[in-house]
């Protein structure tokens, strides 16, 4: 079995039936909009699939590859599993397991600027691995926040057929484009509707829901460095410190883009002896 659902469908810029500022916050770390999303897209996949969790089968739930730092969608797939695993608790059956597909490498380049071929060649020059043995025989549902292109899930696709996963597959999305003749960068229409700059970025961090995820980590790091100066000064220390930790586990640290301000955040280490 291999079935997908997305709970919003994309027709234009005009008429959407989500909140694209929600949803630009939630890109961002704002992780309180990433459990609404979720609640949200468990209701709706529940309402048209509930028969599909009544099979006697173990179900893992994956967000879409990473490698250290996670994904928006990772903090939407661990929501999701709360209220999955509420429903199967309610239904006397195993909770679901949290699993992922791991990636070796990053780039820098924005995602949501690429056509369908573009993101294609970009994320096949990567390397992936997944545990097709602890997958055999399970319920295996993938969760992301936007399809638009279908590059991530002709990819993720790809991976399965390569290692042979004998599984059950369903491919879920908070919302999918349909409406082909739009733009594939409609995307960034969502990503940067509300977040558009380093003092938005500050603003987002302020807030007591925020956790760094890979979008907002190389946001950080990409910008210029008076930039980055003044919001490292406007933010909570723990937070720079996070961030380097996060920007070092993610080998960013070895991409020329990224050199000056992870020297910074390094040099201010060294400064408050650490």
């Amino acid at each position: 079995m291999n079935k997908r659902y997305s709970l919003h469908h994309i027709h234009s810029e005009d008429e959407l039936s989500f909140s694209p500022s929600e949803y630009s916050y939630f890109k961002y770390g704002a992780t309180s909009y990433a459990e609404k999303f979720a609640k949200e897209l468990f209701e709706g996949f529940i309402a048209e699939n509930n028969q599909l969790l009544d099979l006697n089968k173990e179900i893992v739930v994956l967000p879409s590859p990473y490698m250290a730092i996670p994904t928006a969608s990772n903090f939407l797939c661990f929501y999701f599993k709360k209220y999955l695993d509420f429903y199967l608790f309610q239904k006397g059956k195993k909770s679901s397991v949290l699993s992922k597909i791991n990636r070796n490498h990053t780039y820098i380049t924005d995602y949501g600027n690429l056509n369908f071929e573009e993101r294609k060649s970009l994320i096949s020059n990567d390397t992936y691995y997944i545990d097709k043995d602890f997958l055999r025989g399970k319920l295996c549902i993938f969760i992301d926040d936007i399809k638009i292109t279908g590059s991530h899930e002709y990819t993720v696709n790809k991976i399965l057929e390569q290692y042979q996963v004998d599984a059950d597959f369903i491919f879920l999305y908070y919302a999918e484009l349909i409406n082909f003749n739009l733009d594939p960068t409609i995307e960034n229409f969502f990503n940067y509707y509300a977040v558009k700059n380093h003092e938005d970025i500050i603003e987002v961090m302020s807030k007591s829901d925020f956790q760094f995820n890979t979008r907002i980590v190389k946001y950080i790091l990409g910008l210029e460095s008076s930039k980055f100066e003044y919001l490292s000064s406007k933010v909570k220390r723990d937070q720079m410190d996070d961030l380097l930790e996060l920007a070092i586990s993610n080998n960013y640290h070895l991409i020329k883009e990224y050199e000056n301000n992870i020297n910074i955040l390094t040099q201010t280490e060294l400064y408050y002896g650490y």
